[in-house]
């Protein structure tokens, strides 16, 4: 384990991390159209996902958001994204599978001041929030979404008896994310040992490389226009550049990447 993984282990200082890296990577991509921050993911044959025009540029990322919030009809409910990022995600789920309401959550206030300025759409809302601690009342919504986010919590077992206590019964909570092997039988624990059933689960992982390629040319373009020579390492891992650490180890299996359907009993 490298000295940087190291400290990301203690979850106190990963959340710190964390919590000045987004803004810190909103800041710089002012003025560009990024509207995720999350991998993406293609099939072989291509998914084929219609989008509108104006999405077309972020096929792949768009088409990881359609594998998780298809697995359940959100038509009519009530919907909350805990870690929205940019609210790329949030936008498109809002106008395609048109929930009664949609709230995008996340921990970074310039993120969501940027959601709130570029997302003008129906029955989406953007509030500042803490995952591990939801703004929400008890049994008051009927699916939660988590998109690539949970490894930055430092409490991820807490993170999910929080989803299951803002769920409704009978509620869905659709989730995808990564882990290093290390991490593997913690995560797996975790996900037994959470207060919900588990629906479907799924290893994605070489859709999400094939992702990952779709992106790599505008995403290294992003990274020498955007960040200082001494971050385009870092820079590349948290892109999914072919070649980086973290493509090379979900080819290995050194990284799992997965999805998962939950409902709450």
């Amino acid at each position: 384990m490298s000295l940087l993984e190291r400290i990301l282990a203690v979850g106190s200082i990963r959340k710190a991390i964390w919590r000045m890296w987004y803004p810190f990577l909103t800041r710089r991509l002012r003025g560009e159209e990024v509207l995720f921050l999350n991998y993406a993911f293609e099939t072989d044959p291509p998914v084929g996902l219609p989008l509108a025009p104006g999405d077309e540029p972020n096929r792949a990322c768009i088409q990881l958001y359609h594998h998780v919030a298809s697995q359940v009809a959100l038509h009519g409910r009530e919907v909350l994204e805990v870690s929205c990022g940019h609210g790329g995600g949030a936008s498109w789920i809002t106008r395609t599978m048109q929930p009664a309401t949609y709230t995008g959550l996340d921990l970074n206030p310039k993120g969501i001041q940027f959601c709130r300025q570029r997302h003008q759409v129906e029955g989406l809302t953007f509030v500042q929030g803490d995952a591990q601690k939801l703004p929400f009342q008890d049994s008051s919504l009927d699916a939660v979404i988590n998109v690539e986010a949970s490894h930055c919590y430092p409490d991820f077992p807490g993170f999910l008896a929080e989803v299951a206590r803002v769920l409704r019964p009978g509620g869905h909570f659709l989730y995808t994310d990564f882990r290093f092997s290390d991490l593997f039988a913690a995560w797996d624990e975790a996900v037994s040992a959470a207060p919900m059933e588990i629906v479907q689960s799924r290893d994605i992982g070489i859709e999400v490389l094939r992702g990952m390629d779709c992106n790599a040319a505008r995403s290294l373009a992003l990274i020498h226009e955007r960040l200082p020579g001494f971050l385009h390492a870092i820079g590349r891992d948290f892109a999914g550049i072919p070649g980086s650490r973290v493509y090379v180890a979900l080819q290995s299996g050194e990284l799992a990447y997965r999805s998962w359907c939950f409902r709450k009993p």
